[in-house]
């Protein structure tokens, strides 16, 4: 009920969720890499009709990374968890505010992450 007001009352914030929820769905469906791209295609085309500043920056984006981002069609991953254990990584470094010893650096962080 909430929703309906606001949509009603401010047409661009449901354009934006009906088009942050399409992208949503374009990714939880099961194609081929070629399938998304088309997908994607159409997607972006919506939010170029759209002309929201935020959204075609993100467009934009996408599409430099096209082929990276098709990729996750093909077996449906992501490097998610490569990304967590370098923010873990970063993270500890932080902590010891540098490394002097690098061999001792490696074996803490195994016996730690490992």
């Amino acid at each position: 009920m909430g929703s309906e007001i606001l949509f009603r009352e401010f047409p661009d914030i449901k354009t934006a969720f009906s088009l942050t929820h399409s992208l949503r769905m374009i990714f939880s469906q099961r194609c081929t890499k070629e399938q998304g791209a088309v997908s994607l295609h159409s997607w972006y085309s919506k939010v170029g009709d759209f002309g929201n500043k935020s959204f075609n920056d993100i467009a934009a984006a996408m599409y430099d990374r096209e082929d990276e981002i098709l990729n996750y069609f093909v077996n449906r991953s992501t490097n998610a968890s490569a990304e967590s254990l370098n923010a873990k990584i970063k993270h500890f470094r932080a902590q010891l505010r540098g490394i002097i010893d690098r061999k001792f650096f490696l074996f803490r962080l195994m016996k730690i992450y490992a």
